[in-house]
């Protein structure tokens, strides 16, 4: 088994997400329920999480004094919406499981490196 960062963007996900419908909001959770259903089918699902608006982040940037910048790490129109962290036999299954996500997101997919010591 592997572990798997999904990181779902969404162009203007906060804004978009606060005028969505009833009807949409509940396609979306409906969306979810089926990821969760099919990841703890063929895996597990470690962690998944919402985050807060970007305007909230605080990036600590490199340097020798570490300065704090207010928001992101990177001004784009898409914003990170929420993250999941699975761990399936493969990449394959994490593809076939991400493509379960509300079809509004992006979604990369990236390997958890397993960290030596």
């Amino acid at each position: 088994m592997t572990k798997f960062l999904l990181l779902m963007t969404e162009q203007d996900h906060f804004d978009r997400w606060e005028q969505a419908d009833e009807a949409l909001q509940a396609r979306v959770a409906t969306d979810f329920e089926a990821f969760t259903e099919a990841v703890e089918a063929r895996g597990a699902l470690v962690a998944g999480e919402a985050l807060a608006r970007p305007d909230q982040a605080r990036t600590v940037r490199p340097g020798p004094d570490r300065p704090v910048t207010e928001g992101p790490y990177a001004e784009t129109a898409e914003q990170l919406g929420g993250l999941w962290i699975i761990d399936m036999p493969g990449m394959d299954e994490a593809v076939a499981a991400a493509a379960l996500l509300p079809a509004e997101y992006s979604v990369e997919i990236r390997p958890i490196s397993q960290a030596e010591g």
